[in-house]
């Protein structure tokens, strides 16, 4: 961890992560956008980027919520790179399922040392993303710009690979890895319902309805 980002409080570094999560949706950042994000009440959630923009880690701006300064930019950065070399290493090294590897790195990646996240990056040969396929900051905390077409976007007979699924809620990979809707399995959608309808996808497990609004989150890359 770089110096800087070595000097921040483990609270600070989770919500310069959560501002990030929210500034990548495009969208703005609330106060209660991030209160609800973080979990907490709209006044804890003011009162932290009051603090945040004390360290000129966040601007303020009136009616119109928070953005990363440069600076808080590259810790949300550097707590992003500890967190997905981590879900890296947690799978592909200790066996853990992709459903069991988010809670573990939120748990691990403030302790870890410049050392060990160099270490671990050569020991993993460099990864590019993380085990849910979202791409991990490299050592100059460049990250790969864009997404990729979501299933959502594919039509009637069309394969792909599945590129990155939503690593949020643990139940739901858990239903994603049963339908064999993970990270590099080659889909083919079958059938797209009308007005917004369920898609119907097939997959080395078989044929399965989905709901537009879950084909949106899922992203895919040409077989």
């Amino acid at each position: 961890m770089g110096t800087e980002t070595a000097e921040l409080t483990v609270a600070v570094q989770d919500y310069l992560k959560a501002i990030y999560a929210l500034e990548s949706t495009g969208a703005r950042v609330t106060t209660s956008a991030l209160a609800t994000r973080m979990g907490v009440r709209a006044p804890s959630a003011t009162a932290m980027t009051k603090r945040l923009a004390e360290l000129g880690l966040v601007e303020r701006r009136p009616y119109k919520g928070v953005a990363l300064t440069e600076t808080g930019r590259r810790g949300a950065l550097e707590v992003l790179r500890h967190h997905r070399l981590l879900e890296r290493y947690l799978a592909d090294r200790l066996g853990f399922s992709i459903d069991e590897v988010h809670a573990e790195a939120d748990r691990l990646e403030h302790a870890l040392s410049e050392e060990l996240e160099a270490k671990i990056d050569e020991e993993l040969g460099y990864p590019t993303h993380d085990p849910h396929g979202d791409p991990i900051p490299d050592r100059k905390l460049r990250v790969r710009r864009g997404r990729d077409r979501t299933l959502a976007d594919l039509g009637p007979l069309e394969a792909a690979s599945v590129s990155r699924v939503p690593d949020g809620d643990p139940e739901l990979l858990r239903y994603l890895t049963g339908l064999g809707l993970v990270p590099g399995a080659v889909i083919e959608v079958v059938t797209v319902a009308p007005f917004g309808g369920p898609i119907t996808v097939r997959t080395s497990a078989g044929d399965t309805a989905i709901s537009a609004e879950l084909a949106r989150s899922i992203d895919t890359q040409a077989a």
